[in-house]
């Protein structure tokens, strides 16, 4: 059994021994994201930085995010037709699924999210990483995802994530940049 299958089975093992853990496994899983962008929001609506530089962040995120989930999972999934682990095997489902296992579009999301947050204030990044992580090993133990889905995911968003944040810093307009660089007054 390949070592992909092996890790799965072990985190899948983890569901169905008690309905606390399940119903924790299911939150991660489903609800966690809504609560990132929640926190993304306020954090960023409550911060220090300048107007010019939160509509900066929103622009950076929502562009790493929507390129992750909507164009290259979306991709992927057209091209490759992966089957999520309850069609092959006999697991623990605990949350319904109906599309592609590969790769994983909520780790792609968030991840993208995570790095995006990252390049602007890392403290924040760490935070958001971590709970990406969560979501991401949460879906894997609720039986819709293979680690290598989640795997996968988490490097192809980090990696949108940079080349988002990377194509924004050559291309943002020199006006905005400066006043972006400009030493805050105290």
């Amino acid at each position: 059994m390949p070592l992909d299958t092996q890790l799965f089975f072990l985190l899948n093992g983890l569901a169905g021994r008690s309905p606390t853990i399940d119903s924790l496994i299911v939150f991660c899983a489903t609800y966690l994201a809504y609560i990132i962008v929640v926190a993304f929001v306020l954090l960023l609506a409550f911060s220090s930085y300048t107007h010019r530089e939160k509509i900066r962040v929103i622009v950076i995120a929502l562009a790493a995010t929507l390129i992750a989930r909507g164009v290259v999972t979306e991709g992927i999934r057209f091209l490759y037709h992966r089957p999520r682990p309850f069609v092959t095997y006999p697991v623990h489902q605990l949350i319904a699924e109906n599309s592609w296992s590969f790769p994983s579009g909520h780790s792609i999301t968030f991840f993208a999210l995570a790095s995006a947050v990252y390049f602007y204030n890392k403290k924040w990044g760490i935070l958001f990483f971590v709970a990406a992580a969560v979501i991401a090993v949460s879906r894997v133990v609720a039986g819709v995802h293979y680690p290598s889905d989640i795997i996968g995911g988490a490097l192809l968003g980090i990696g949108i994530g940079y080349g988002v944040f990377y194509v924004a810093e050559k291309c943002w307009p020199a006006s905005i940049k400066s006043r972006l660089s400009e030493p805050k007054k105290p």
